[in-house]
């Protein structure tokens, strides 16, 4: 059975990443690893406070902090598995057929190197659970995932709401393309309404690069239909998913960026943080 990999961290976009993995999982008929994972300190004292002690004082203090420390380490264990069987009551109940969970202690890329091989794609929510509302700040986790991923990368939003209606965000880029081929032959596109939109300050070069995806959707079966708009791409994007009531944009990781392969492309950054709607990224 197809896997899905979800990573849980507890923060306010955890019960989000929970129901859009289901609603992949269904779609997919796919099971899901649920994994949290614990950093290496997690749960250690934050500083050394027995350096200037002398004699049994420090001693009886060290004794102290190692018990804290393992309070500590006790209390973050017991957290992730409280996060990890919160999600699987979630996704049980959405009728995910096979739901496992994972609690790891280490580096966040190695356990996803270990847990993620094979894996159909990974979900992952926008912000870290210390970014809070900060809209400007894009997890440096997902931003980790998405440089080291080689399958799809889906980024929830804080609201999880049924998809419907899909934005594709086509450059002719090499990873617009994947995406564009990759949706081809997926069912989890296969009901959807699915419109391919190109940007830049051509406005006909535009129209016949968004057909180009078109013509790929509509020849695998989809509902597909092409737009052109002229104007920047992540200005026209953001204006189209918040005035037309997008549920999904997707887009390739990397445009035609001469940054891209140092970091996620930019367009493609920028509109993770603005836009209010789960991202499905390709690579």
């Amino acid at each position: 059975m197809h896997r899905i990999l979800t990573l849980l961290d507890g923060s306010a976009y955890s019960e989000s990443v929970c129901h859009h993995t289901a609603w992949f999982a269904r779609k997919l008929g796919a099971g899901v690893e649920a994994m949290h994972v614990l950093g290496r300190r997690e749960g250690a004292a934050s500083s050394d406070l027995s350096g200037t002690l002398r004699l049994g004082a420090r001693a009886a203090l060290l004794d102290e902090l190692t018990t804290l420390d393992e309070q500590r380490a006790r209390l973050a264990r017991a957290r992730g598995q409280a996060i990890l069987d919160d999600a699987r009551a979630i996704l049980d109940q959405a009728g995910v057929p096979v739901v496992n969970t994972r609690l790891y202690k280490g580096d966040l890329l190695d356990a996803v190197r270990e847990v993620g091989r094979g894996v159909r794609g990974i979900t992952i929510g926008k912000r870290g659970e210390r970014a809070d509302f900060a809209s400007g700040h894009l997890g440096s986790n997902l931003e980790r995932i998405v440089r080291m991923s080689e399958v799809p990368v889906f980024v929830a939003s804080r609201e999880f709401r049924p998809v419907s209606k899909v934005l594709l965000a086509y450059d002719a880029s090499a990873s617009a393309w994947a995406a564009v081929d990759r949706m081809a032959s997926s069912p989890v596109f296969s009901d959807l309404e699915i419109c391919v939109l190109c940007a830049g300050p051509d406005e006909a070069l535009a129209l016949i690069t968004a057909q180009e995806g078109v013509l790929a959707l509509q020849t695998a079966g989809l509902s597909a239909t092409s737009r052109a708009v002229v104007g920047e791409p992540d200005e026209v994007l953001n204006r189209v998913v918040t005035d037309e009531g997008f549920d999904l944009l997707v887009m390739g990781a990397y445009g035609h960026s001469r940054i891209r392969s140092l970091i996620i492309g930019s367009t493609t950054t920028a509109m993770i943080r603005s836009v209010k709607i789960p991202v499905l990224l390709f690579r």
